[in-house]
């Protein structure tokens, strides 16, 4: 058999090979095709959850205001003396009858040593005098004696014991006088200022220390004019002051009937007795309790949402939100009161609550603490 001219093989063999090339190409086009993009995901909020809740509320107004000592005696000296010791110092708590100062008693003692003298002689004297009347006692009894004389004796008898009483009133006095030596506080309190020091000469009436009571305080606290007509004595008033660690509970003593040209504010007073760490002239907070509401409905302070409609909330049902217009009322510790929208027992969106709308789905995270309380 005749072979083909070697031209037409070549040509054969360049065209197969450009075949190959092509093929080869489209497999290539073919595996690098991307694949089809995947289904988007739906739209679904991620939330927690609190359920609405019944509590007792109370309607309460706030004020700050001052502390008033109403015992701040200013201690004199009763006798004149020379000091010859302050043992307090200015700051320092003291205790009712404690001794805070002392005087010379040197005088007193010379006076007082004088006045037991006295009393010890007419103690004498009325003895023998006794033993005299007994004795003409008998005598006349005897009739050895007349009665005129009797009578003489008895009456130099009762003469000594008048004598006697009024040295004995003496000796009291100076003895009264000489405890006054030592000075006392006169009530608990805190020493503000040492107006003496040891050395001095002091006369009767002159100060020595000055002393802030703490027994018994009076709260001040100014209320806007706009409640005044709201605040009455013996509402309950609770009171916390930076000075004491523990709040307490007192009651409205009294207002003021006139409001403040100054400041337009009507002072009400409460009184503080007996309460360590309450001190004169610290600032004090009051709350006055003006009313109760029991069993409020109160949902948390993040479920509530400023919408064009008003305020709202998001009922969850069935994982999905649902709007519902509220009336709310007091706002208190991070819960608002709803007085028309919500009933007790719904749940509600909590966080993510902003990022709803009407019928929007929603996954719950983790519900919150209020949601999970029975």
């Amino acid at each position: 058999m005749k072979r083909p001219p070697l031209s037409l093989q070549l040509a054969t063999a360049l065209c197969l090979r450009l075949a190959a090339l092509v093929l080869g190409s489209l497999a290539l086009a073919a595996c690098d095709k991307p694949e089809a993009p995947a289904a988007k995901p739906a739209n679904v909020t991620l939330i927690t959850v609190a359920r609405a809740e019944t509590v007792d509320l109370e309607v309460r107004e706030q004020a700050v205001g001052s502390i008033e000592g109403l015992v701040d005696p200013t201690v004199a000296a009763e006798i004149a003396a020379r000091v010859v010791k302050v043992l307090v110092n200015p700051g320092q708590a003291v205790r009712k009858g404690q001794a805070i100062a002392l005087l010379d008693p040197t005088d007193y003692g010379f006076m007082q040593r004088e006045a037991e003298s006295e009393v010890s002689r007419l103690e004498t004297l009325l003895a023998n005098q006794q033993r005299m009347v007994e004795r003409n006692q008998r005598l006349v009894e005897k009739n050895f004696l007349s009665q005129t004389a009797l009578d003489d004796v008895s009456t130099q008898r009762n003469a000594l014991q008048q004598q006697l009483d009024a040295a004995r009133s003496r000796l009291a006095g100076v003895r009264n006088t000489g405890s006054k030596t030592q000075v006392l506080a006169p009530a608990d309190g805190i020493v503000e200022k040492q107006i003496v020091a040891s050395g001095d000469y002091v006369k009767i009436g002159d100060p020595i220390l000055q002393i802030i009571g703490t027994q018994k305080l009076r709260v001040h606290l100014p209320f806007p004019e706009s409640v005044a007509g709201k605040l009455q004595p013996g509402m309950t008033v609770r009171l916390t002051t930076p000075s004491a660690a523990e709040p307490l509970t007192s009651t409205v003593r009294a207002l003021k009937p006139l409001i403040g040209a100054g400041n337009r504010a009507v002072d009400v007073t409460a009184d503080v007795v007996g309460q360590p760490g309450w001190q004169p002239g610290a600032s004090v907070e009051g709350t006055v309790v003006l009313s109760k509401r029991d069993a409020a409905v109160v949902i948390p302070e993040q479920s509530l949402v400023l919408r064009p409609a008003g305020e709202v909330a998001y009922v969850i049902d069935n994982n999905k939100a649902v709007q519902r217009i509220l009336k709310t009322g007091l706002r208190q510790e991070g819960r608002v009161e709803v007085l028309q929208g919500v009933a007790a027992g719904e749940m509600v969106a909590a966080d993510g609550a902003g990022f709803l709308t009407d019928g929007a789905e929603v996954n719950i995270q983790k519900p919150s603490q209020a949601a999970t309380a029975p």
